[in-house]
């Protein structure tokens, strides 16, 4: 399949993250399995896409005149790169995401960013159900430990999990970095 058939997205890799308000996450050196994976892609020509997260909120770390709402420098867009803004958990929803897919005759998509069991997971999911032959790389992704609604604790390792687990073999085929840069490049 030729490369330009392949689109990486970025789903929000923002500083916003980094703030202490998520507590422990795993998966600590995502970004840098990101980041490997951009400069790859951007050699082979790959559309990239890199998708940021937006608030109206003044309050929110994603909000834009607050400095949760950059992109890492680790994954910071360069060129011609596409920066899509969104404000729901999928990218695809309010945005141009899938015609920009559509336009640019992408069959492939690869999915990294943040965090797993949420806009990561909802956008791997529309991917599938849009038809994309769609991978998301379990390195290149991270959690956050949660409570559910009966106030019970699950370690960041175990959301991320069964996060993965829940859209295996339905909406996406799951990699490591190593396995995707063995099978694509």
């Amino acid at each position: 399949m030729e490369d330009k058939k392949k689109a990486l997205i970025i789903v929000d890799v923002q500083k916003a993250f980094d703030d202490k308000k998520w507590g422990e996450r795993n998966n600590q050196n995502a970004e840098e399995n990101i980041s490997n994976i951009l400069q790859l892609c951007r050699g082979r020509g790959w559309l990239v896409i890199h998708i940021q997260h937006t608030s109206d909120n003044p309050n929110s770390v994603f909000h834009p005149k607050n400095e949760g709402f950059a992109i890492k420098e680790i994954v910071e867009p360069i060129d011609k790169e596409v920066i899509i803004n969104k404000k729901v958990n999928s990218s695809f929803i309010g945005t141009n995401l899938e015609e920009l897919l559509k336009e640019n005759e992408v069959t492939t998509v690869v999915i990294t960013g943040l965090t797993t069991p949420h806009c990561v997971s909802t956008t791997t999911r529309m991917s599938g159900n849009l038809g994309f032959d769609t991978y998301l790389i379990s390195d290149a992704t991270a959690a956050f430990g949660m409570k559910d609604q009966n106030d019970i604790y699950y370690d960041a390792a175990t959301i991320h999990n069964i996060s993965l687990a829940t859209l295996h073999e339905e909406f996406a085929t799951i990699l490591t970095t190593e396995k995707l840069l063995n099978e694509f490049f």
